[in-house]
Formats: structure tokens, C-alpha cells, sequence
């Protein structure tokens, strides 16, 4: 007999079947026993009754919640004043006729009824594909795929083509500490995981795509935080001959149905309301700012005209965004006709620069940024040496892009989404881990696996690696 999936039950009364799934409870009442039994599409309720074989009674009642079974038996009808109207299937129930133990679960460390929020975060993670049985993660799970396919269907609709970039990369300077992998190859040299695909879709621009997109994993050596993971996936999207307001066009009516069709959620304000960075800085003190009035409400908005350089503590002069932003029309003239060695001395001037760069934020939180790209070389080689790259350093570099904008270079730029926090903000979680399977612990640890671990010592031999040791002194020594 062919397996049934239980949500396709409740059409089939009469009719006999087999389903396979976990016992989500076992109760006795007499000589008869219920059980609700689960599969991924939903639950059902299974009647042993006092007529089967004793065996098969026995068998039902020793049954221990979480254990995996197999359920013959046929489907009837409740009576009406019996029906679960709670349950998708609340109008049937199976009267069982066997029932077979496949795999026996022990007691769980945690129960996996309610929303879980209680229990030990650390102590979830290290059992998290028993977490991942409650129904909040499964939902939010299926949403996130169901997000995905959304927005792949729908720039797939607008002519965008999905690449994958590589996660073997270079390391260059992006704003965050980068994970390196060693090579065995080359040794004593690095490749670098991607903290963006940020050259690579650039590149692509310059190979004529015009229109693409990509789920990356992209990985970052920073502090964590509630919404921040070493490994996090972005939506990341990159096009050709456009402006600022093509982008913002384009991911605004993508993000409202996105909303409304996979999320059912209601925006307050359609189309989102558009702050400079002054005026944000001015009137909230943030450059992310939470327009909601009611806390069940979702509103973005975006933020636009970021400067383009900023004044850190040391003295030093940094890019808002990053060093592939464009500046805005009325100041790229100037930057233009100014030397270098003026602009790093007129840093008033320099300071008011202003950048094509836009962040879409949600109730407060920073879900989206990107910018239109500079595509002349020569703007980008000065704004390394403002930066206060010297000529040798962004040769090494980036000397592989400048190379490439030598051969005809659309004007183009995107915008990337830190997806997992989006799925967080729009779900209202506390953590970024509810929406992720697999997520690392607050300390970098990852679920389950136990990582990052020692490794045998001649996987370090074969890559030429050394592991250095503080020992209590603080003096570094070999291990």
C-alpha cells in the first residue's frame, strides 16, 4: 500500500491508507487510544479501538511521543459535533487497524509544543533538528522558501538572469574582517570567503548581462549580534543602464508583493516615503528609522542621498557605502577637477559629497542597500587614493577590475538585501536564528556540529599553517 500524505486524508473518508509520520501525542482512555500523528503537511488524529488484536493495542500504548510509525487503517467521518476545527483535518480521523513502530525516539531534552522562546537558546541549537520539528520554525522555514521563489519568479518575469558568483574569492578591503581559507596549492597564500559579490556582479555588468541576481552566501568575521551571523544569505541584484529611481521602482513593487501575496501583511504607506540622510539624521538620530505608530504595523521608507565619505575617529576618510559608489551629478565635477591632494586637505568639501546611494528600511531595521556604481576608471583609482590607498596597494588590489573597466563599462547599479534579516523583520522574531536553519550561536558555534573544531595536525602540515598559542603570560608560542 502506497503511503498517504496526511493533509490528502481528509478527502478520502471510506477510504483505507497508509500514513507514515511522528506521534505528536498518545493518550489511553479506556481501551481506547488516540494518537495524533504528524507529517511535514499536517496532523491527524488516529482512533486504536478495543475491538484490534491486543498485540496491536500493546504496541500503540508502549508508542512513545516522537517516535516514527506506520498507520494502516481507514478513514472516517467525525461527527460533526466531534470535529477539530483547529485542524486541517479536524473533519476525519483514521480508525487504525496496525500500526508499526519504525523508529523509536527517546525522551526529548526540550518539549517542541509552543513557540519555544523560553528554553535556552544554546540548548535549542545544540538539538536544533529536534527545534526545527516546531510548527513556528517549520512555518517560517516554508516561508522563507516561498519568499525565495517569489522574488526568483518575479525577476525572472522582469528579464534578470540568476549567476552564480564564486565563494572562493580574493581578499580586499570591504569594511568587515575577512574569512580566510589557505591554500594548499599556493602555500602561504589565502583566498578570501565573499563578504558581497560586490566585484563579481560588477564584472558581470561588464560582460554584458545587464540584469542579474543571486542568493549568495556571504560571510563576515564580525561581532554577532540578534540580527547578525558570521554566514549570512543575501538577494543580491545588479543592472545596466539605469538610474536611482529605475532601482528603487523596481525592488519597491517587488517588496509590496512580496508582502502582500506570501506574507498577507498590509504596508501603511504605499508608495514608501523617501528621507534624506540629513533630514533622517536630523529628526531621528538614525539613519534606519522606525516610522510606525502602532507596533503591529509595517512601514518602510527609504533613505537616500548618504554622503559619500566620512570622517572617522583616527582622522582618517572612509566610504559610507563602499568605494564603487557614485557620487551624485552636482558633485562629481568638482571631484573631478579637484586634485587628490586637495580634496584630502578641503575635507569640508570633501565631506559634503554626496552619494547615489539608497538603504530600504523596515520598522527600524536596515533591510536593503545598494547604490548606482561609478564606471569611469578614473574616478574609481581617485577615490582608492582618497581613501588613502597608495597606487601599489589598489594595483594589487584591484587591479583586476580596473583592468576591466577599460573595456567599455555600462553605467549600472543595484542593491543587495541581508535576506535573513529581512525574513526577521517581516516575521517580527527576536533573532535572526529563527529564521535560519542551521544558524551559528552567539559565540560562533555552529548548531549541532561542534564547529569550529581542532583539526588533525597533518591536514596543517599538508597547508603549511602553524598554530600559535597565547599561553597565560600572553606571550605567543607555537603548538
Amino acid at each position: 500500500m502506497k503511503r498517504t500524505i496526511i493533509s490528502e486524508a481528509v478527502n478520502q473518508a471510506g477510504q483505507k491508507l497508509k500514513i507514515l509520520g511522528w506521534i505528536k501525542s498518545c493518550r489511553s482512555h479506556g481501551k481506547l487510544v488516540f494518537m495524533d500523528i504528524r507529517d511535514r503537511s499536517g496532523i491527524l488524529q488516529v482512533v486504536f479501538l478495543s475491538n484490534l488484536d491486543e498485540k496491536i493495542i500493546e504496541r500503540a500504548k508502549s508508542a512513545k511521543e516522537e517516535s516514527v510509525v506506520e498507520i494502516k487503517g481507514k478513514i472516517n467521518k467525525r461527527p460533526v459535533d466531534k470535529i477539530n476545527k483547529n485542524l486541517a483535518t479536524g473533519s476525519v480521523e483514521m480508525e487504525a487497524e496496525d500500526i508499526e513502530i519504525i523508529s523509536e525516539a527517546e525522551t526529548l531534552p526540550f518539549p517542541i509544543e509552543g513557540k519555544g522562546y523560553e528554553i535556552n537558546e544554546e540548548k535549542r541549537l545544540q538539538y536544533r533538528y529536534l527545534d526545527l520539528r516546531r510548527e513556528r520554525l517549520q512555518k517560517n522555514i516554508l516561508l522563507r522558501q516561498k519568499a525565495t521563489q517569489f522574488i526568483r519568479n518575479y525577476l525572472i518575469e522582469n528579464r534578470f538572469i540568476e549567476i552564480e558568483t564564486p565563494v572562493l574569492t580574493k581578499s580586499t578591503p570591504e569594511g568587515a574582517r575577512d574569512f580566510l581559507v589557505p591554500s594548499r596549492l599556493n602555500k602561504g597564500k589565502f583566498y578570501a570567503l565573499p563578504q558581497s559579490p560586490q566585484q563579481y556582479k560588477q564584472l558581470l555588468m561588464i560582460a554584458g548581462f545587464e540584469r542579474y541576481f543571486q542568493f549568495p552566501h556571504v560571510f563576515r568575521d564580525e561581532d554577532l549580534r540578534a540580527d547578525r551571523l558570521f554566514e549570512h544569505t543575501q538577494l543580491d541584484i545588479e543592472m545596466s543602464f539605469v538610474t536611482e529611481e529605475d532601482v528603487l521602482n523596481l525592488v519597491e513593487t517587488m517588496t509590496i508583493k512580496l508582502m502582500q501575496e506570501i506574507f498577507g501583511k498590509k504596508i501603511k504607506e504605499i508608495p514608501f516615503p523617501r528621507i534624506s540622510y540629513k533630514e533622517a539624521m536630523q529628526k531621528y538620530k538614525t539613519d534606519r528609522p522606525d516610522l510606525r505608530k502602532n507596533p503591529e504595523e509595517f512601514v518602510f521608507c527609504w533613505v537616500v542621498d548618504f554622503p559619500m565619505f566620512e570622517l572617522l575617529e583616527d582622522g582618517s576618510i572612509d566610504a559610507v557605502h563602499h568605494p564603487f559608489t557614485a557620487l551624485k551629478d552636482k558633485d562629481l565635477e568638482t571631484f573631478k577637477k579637484m586634485s587628490v591632494q586637495e580634496l584630502k586637505n578641503d575635507k569640508k568639501t570633501l565631506l559634503s559629497f554626496e552619494a547615489k546611494q539608497y538603504d530600504l528600511v523596515l520598522n527600524g531595521a536596515e533591510v536593503m542597500g545598494g547604490s548606482i556604481r561609478t564606471h569611469e576608471p578614473a574616478v574609481l583609482e581617485k577615490t582608492f587614493e582618497v581613501l588613502g590607498h597608495k597606487k601599489e596597494a589598489v594595483t594589487e588590489q584591484f587591479g583586476h577590475i580596473l583592468e576591466a573597466f577599460k573595456y567599455g563599462v555600462p553605467p549600472h547599479g543595484g542593491i543587495a538585501a541581508g535576506f535573513d534579516r529581512l525574513l526577521q523583520t517581516i516575521l517580527n522574531e527576536k533573532s535572526i536564528r529563527e529564521t535560519v536553519a542551521f544558524p551559528t550561536n552567539t559565540t560562533g558555534k555552529t548548531a549541532v556540529m561542534d564547529a569550529p573544531s581542532s583539526v588533525d595536525q597533518n591536514q596543517l602540515r599538508e597547508l603549511g599553517i602553524k598554530v600559535i598559542k597565547d599561553d597565560e603570560a600572553g606571550n605567543a608560542k607555537d603548538k
